[in-house]
């Protein structure tokens, strides 16, 4: 929605271009790495301001919702780095935050134990009502964005 509000038709193309090529290219480990690294750090460039745009707007969103807004900042700047990627962790912290919850940690691939750091505190468990509950958060953060840009049309 950000390069399609930005650019019209054609940034939004090529924004689905990168993503893409970094899905199915965007190794960074080998024996593929010599392929995959450029996708995968042009797409971190693409999304670097999407991301941090997404988070605020999630941690807006939670407060219009209800939501412990203040434990949503204080686990955004704490842990908005805690992730390989300089992206993922921005609206996953802010999540984490806004619902209580401790997120990632480590991971196994491939039956090789990764060990990651993780996001957020566990003030409760997570509960299949939490599905709902971040489907609501997405869906405010959408609305405002949308908001937004049409806020910008209107005063362009």
């Amino acid at each position: 929605m950000f390069y399609l509000a930005l650019g019209g038709a054609p940034l939004g193309f090529l924004y689905k271009a990168v993503n893409t090529m970094d899905s199915m290219l965007g190794y960074v480990e080998p024996p593929y790495r010599d392929i995959g690294f450029f996708p995968a750090r042009l797409d971190d460039v693409f999304n670097y301001v999407p991301a941090r745009l997404a988070a605020r707007l999630m941690l807006l969103g939670g407060g219009l919702l209800g939501m412990d807004m203040r434990e949503g900042w204080r686990i955004y700047r704490r842990d908005r780095r805690n992730h390989a990627s300089p992206n993922s962790a921005q609206t996953e912290s802010a999540c984490a935050g806004l619902m209580g919850l401790r997120l990632a940690g480590d991971a196994v691939y491939h039956g090789v134990l990764h060990k990651k750091p993780y996001i957020g505190d566990r003030k409760r468990e997570i509960t299949a009502e939490d599905i709902p509950l971040s489907c609501r958060l997405m869906y405010a953060a959408a609305v405002l964005m949308l908001f937004f840009c049409v806020l910008s049309l209107l005063c362009l």
